[in-house]
């Protein structure tokens, strides 16, 4: 689908990140505030789900209506179009909020809010509509900017870590099992496992944002009955009637068919791909804080930060943390479209407006705060090699021990003897480890062995940490060549975007 609702929050900036948390007046601190606005989301998508879009775009929605409803020639004047059309943004909150205190009813004290400005036009705004003609209609616009919003930040994210995989694709690093030592691999293969998931995020968020149909103008039930019966039972023009408003909001399609709502299974597929994002961001930051402790990797760490109120030398890796703790959050969100899909009584209840108001707003804004963190924290990761090589040379001698043993049989060795004795002098290298607290000198008791003479002088290349990666640095060339470029392609231009963190 194309377009937009015509509503945008802030240009794009050279430089974006989550709002300021500004200094609460006396009356704000005395209210609960949704950290996710006031301390972590983008202004951008703090303002797509704010009232004054909501609203707006509800006006728009009657515009689009009255002004197809014209075209097909219900008695609507250019005037009363025009009236509208100049009060879009023009809303007294004030007024709203005490018709809807005397009404019950949101969607009627707006519009008597917005015919108060518009006594022109008063008689022929929602005219055929339901409630869920700009609710819902309004939900799905919201809804697909979200994704619009989020996008080209998980395209960032992926191309930062792509440059990182490309600059450390052959720098040979200890893989892990199980969180036990296992064989080599790189430090830029280990980057494509987590680029590899979040393609998949970004392709899943693709699919759901232009899966993403229009409502459409479909009354009460779904049936069309009140436009019907306003075209004088002409299918033809009430068709085209929602054809037309479907495309004036900037979508391709609408669902054919609807109850009084569109189906809640759409929340679910949204509310899946965010909660699958938020999997992946997880499993990122998690690896990174256990590098941060092994002291191979780090995150950004500001020059006067701190990380510990009682122990000054700490870096503690806050932003991952963030990550995860946001990431479980977004996780969660999905059981409640899960629970209101599952319950919504024939052609609807409403039992899912309350719970909706949350778990969509909170799924793209948390989604938004931990694709800035994230981008924050892939544009400054910190490498340290010398801690990477150390690690490696605990390890190595004990992995090395296969091709040590091929080496001694190509010259001349019986490869029961060659095993025996590495055998004796693995467990004697690992006890200097483990029970000591000492280096590994596995090796050193090899150069001391003369029964493994003929291979000494090839120690050294039978040691090389890139003789045990594999095709891991071919491999992180052929995956981004392959699969991560392409897929970047249409966010080239909005690569250009660094991300500053205010906490």
């Amino acid at each position: 689908m194309d377009g937009s609702s015509g509503l945008s929050g802030e240009s794009n900036p050279r430089v974006t990140g989550s709002v300021s948390p500004l200094t609460p007046g006396p009356e704000e601190v005395m209210r609960y505030r949704s950290p996710l606005v006031s301390r972590y989301a983008s202004r951008e998508m703090a303002f797509n789900f704010s009232d004054s879009k909501k609203f707006q775009t509800w006006r728009r929605l009657w515009l689009w209506l009255g002004q197809a409803q014209r075209s097909l020639g219900l008695p609507i004047t250019e005037e009363q179009i025009q009236e509208m059309e100049a009060n879009l943004e023009n809303i007294d909150f004030k007024m709203a909020a005490e018709e809807e205190k005397r009404l019950r009813h949101d969607v009627m004290a707006h519009v008597h809010t917005f015919a108060h400005c518009c006594p022109k036009a008063a008689p022929v705004i929602h005219l055929g509509a339901t409630s869920c003609y700009v609710g819902d209609n309004t939900d799905l616009i919201v809804l697909r900017d979200g994704f619009d919003l989020l996008l080209p930040k998980l395209a960032r994210v992926i191309s930062r870590l792509a440059d990182f995989a490309e600059r450390y694709a052959e720098m040979p690093t200890l893989g892990f099992t199980h969180y036990q030592p296992a064989q080599l691999t790189t430090v830029g293969k280990r980057a494509c496992l987590w680029l590899q998931d979040l393609c998949m995020d970004l392709r899943n968020l693709e699919r759901a944002r232009n899966d993403l149909r229009f409502r459409g103008v479909k009354g009460t039930t779904g049936t069309q009955a009140s436009f019907l019966q306003l075209f004088d039972g002409d299918h033809d023009k009430v068709e085209e009637l929602d054809r037309m408003v479907t495309s004036k909001a900037g979508f391709k399609r609408a669902y054919i068919v609807t109850g009084q709502t569109y189906s809640r299974k759409v929340d679910v597929e949204v509310l899946s791909v965010l909660a699958s994002l938020g999997a992946t961001v997880h499993k990122i930051c998690t690896d990174i804080r256990l590098l941060a402790n092994l002291k191979e990797l780090e995150e950004p760490f500001e020059k006067e930060q701190i990380g510990s109120s009682a122990m000054p030398y700490k870096r503690n890796p806050m932003r991952s943390e963030r990550c995860c703790s946001l990431a479980r959050h977004l996780m969660t969100l999905i059981m409640n479209p899960l629970q209101t899909a599952s319950v919504q009584w024939f052609e609807r209840t409403l039992d899912d407006s309350a719970n909706r108001r949350v778990c969509l707003a909170e799924a793209f804004l948390t989604a938004d705060i931990i694709l800035s963190t994230l981008q924050n924290i892939s544009e400054g990761l910190v490498v340290y090699p010398k801690v990477i090589e150390r690690r490696i040379r605990q390890e190595l001698p004990f992995m090395a021990t296969e091709n040590i043993i091929m080496a001694m049989v190509k010259n001349g060795g019986n490869r029961q003897d060659c095993h025996e004795r590495i055998r004796v002098l693995s467990q004697q290298a690992a006890a200097v480890v483990k029970q000591e607290g000492g280096d590994n000198d596995l090796i050193f008791r090899i150069q001391s062995d003369s029964y493994f003479a003929p291979i000494h002088a090839h120690l050294e290349q039978l040691l090389d940490p890139k003789s045990f990666t594999g095709r891991a640095p071919q491999q992180v060339l052929k995956f981004l060549k392959e699969e991560v470029i392409p897929l970047l392609s249409p966010y080239q231009s909005k690569m250009d975007v660094k991300i500053e963190l205010d906490l």
